[in-house]
């Protein structure tokens, strides 16, 4: 009881706003039930995790007055009104409904009411919303209206609060708060409240009626341990380290233990580490060099991260054979693996977001091009896309020369050059294609056969058709 009291006092610090409403008195279920609408509406506009309904506040002064309303105990019809109105919204979220005497005489009744997530919530088949003191329909606002349509799951899994009841002194103990400023460039501010105003903004960390909460993304990116959050240390990212080409025999295995922002450095370099490498000798020295180039596994690895259906069991993981390194992650992409160098779609715009402004990888649908470019900088194979029922798997391979590549990976090499080529504002010509392979001038054929087997494939075209000229014949993916 101490605590809902402690709640109330910290909710009444507000003014009614698109979240919160406060009645005196009870006057119908009816407009019950299109506040709950409108306050489920406004927390998921103002990125609220809940609405309140609070009866025995004044509205224009908030001061506290007690209600006759006992809404645990009212009725409408034979019907208990907490069911009444469940029946009667759309989606049936899961209100709360909190009842107490703040002090002798002077009750209070309280609905918590969840964000609305992915779509509005309807009362009786019609939608509200709070515009400054007043309910009004939803759909007389379609800014607003669209503005929930388009809000999707993972943004509202990402505010969701996994440890509520702290103080900002927790909050700097459970999460690595000067990771965040070293990443985004910002000086650290020299009080705890402003290091927690400032993860309020991004959605780190929360005001709640029990005082500040941590959420999901906030947990996710920078908990100095995952343990600490219940459910957390299954997202962990795996690297698994195996002897041959196969799983039979496993050499070490390293799951981690921090968030994805704090320890993402040190799981970047705990992999190369494990990583197999060549000898380059230059002109005055040699040097090691790793077989694989590092920013395409650094790229991969963050949108291992950054691209999971965090909705699934399973996790981020690298799985280092002699031969390849596979990175995975659960779930299936947005959007055609066939399209991934061009386009973009992520379910989990919040992570994506802060995960780039903090240089873990690309600017928008500019990170394949980069593990591409490099790849064939080292004259890698082609990667490999593999969509699972429940799994994506993009698999990076080591040395093979061009006699080696079977005819698949021909044309899934000449594809992706194609592409690469396509979003740099160039076209794929046999001589490019040379390039990429290292063919000698005198067998051009050889890209020529290439090329005419991926056509075929029906992976590229010609990008002028009625062209006469084999010699300069340019190429464009399929979809361009």
């Amino acid at each position: 009881m101490i605590e809902l009291i402690k709640r109330f006092e910290r909710l009444i610090k507000y003014q009614e706003c698109e979240f919160i409403e406060y009645k005196e008195n009870f006057h119908s279920a009816e407009e019950i039930g299109e506040r709950i609408s409108a306050l489920a509406n406004g927390a998921s506009l103002r990125n609220k995790p809940y609405g309140y309904l609070i009866f025995g506040v004044k509205d224009s002064t908030r001061e506290v007055v007690g209600t006759s309303f006992c809404a645990k105990r009212e009725k409408k019809g034979n019907e208990i009104l907490d069911l009444w109105l469940v029946n009667r919204l759309n989606p049936k979220i899961d209100f709360e409904t909190l009842e107490f005497d703040y002090e002798e005489g002077i009750h209070i009744s309280m609905y918590k009411i969840p964000a609305a997530s992915g779509c509005p919530v309807n009362f009786i088949n019609k939608a509200y919303i709070r515009v400054n003191s007043a309910t009004r329909l939803l759909n007389e606002f379609r800014d607003k209206e669209e503005k929930i349509w388009r809000k999707d799951n993972g943004s509202i899994l990402f505010q969701r609060v996994v440890k509520d009841g702290l103080t900002p002194n927790d909050i700097l103990s459970l999460l690595s708060t000067e990771t965040y400023f070293d990443l985004v460039g910002t000086s650290l501010p020299t009080t705890q409240q402003s290091i927690v105003n400032r993860f309020c903004t991004e959605h780190l960390a929360v005001e709640t009626e029990n005082g500040y909460g941590i959420t999901y993304l906030g947990a996710i990116l920078f908990a100095k341990n995952l343990d600490n959050f219940e459910g957390l240390a299954r997202k962990a990212v795996r690297v698994i380290v195996y002897k041959g080409k196969n799983k039979v025999e496993t050499i070490r295995e390293q799951i981690g233990g921090k968030g994805y922002a704090v320890g993402f450095e040190g799981l970047i370099d705990w992999v190369l580490g494990q990583l197999p490498q060549n000898e380059e000798i230059g002109r005055a020295l040699r040097k090691e060099v790793h077989m694989y180039p590092q920013i395409a596994i650094r790229e991969l690895v963050a949108n291992s991260i950054i691209h999971q259906d965090f909705s699934q069991k399973g996790f981020p993981m690298i799985e280092i054979y002699s031969d390849r390194i596979e990175i995975s992650n659960a779930g299936m992409p947005i959007i055609n693996a066939d399209r991934f160098i061009d386009e973009y779609g992520s379910r989990n715009d919040l992570l994506a977001d802060i995960m780039r402004r903090m240089g873990f990888c690309e600017e928008k649908g500019s990170g394949l091009d980069k593990v591409i470019y490099n790849n064939e900088l080292y004259q890698l194979p082609p990667i490999n896309i593999l969509v699972q029922q429940n799994r994506t798997i993009i698999t990076l391979y080591s040395y093979k020369s061009l006699s080696e590549l079977d005819k698949t990976e021909k044309i899934r090499a000449c594809y992706q050059h194609a592409c690469l080529k396509y979003v740099s504002n160039e076209k794929m010509t046999n001589q490019s294609l040379r390039e990429r392979f290292k063919i000698e001038d005198k067998n051009a054929a050889i890209a020529s056969r290439i090329i005419k087997d991926t056509v075929e494939a029906g992976q590229i075209k010609e990008d002028n058709p009625d062209s006469n000229s084999r010699k300069y014949k340019k190429y464009v993916p399929i979809w361009a």
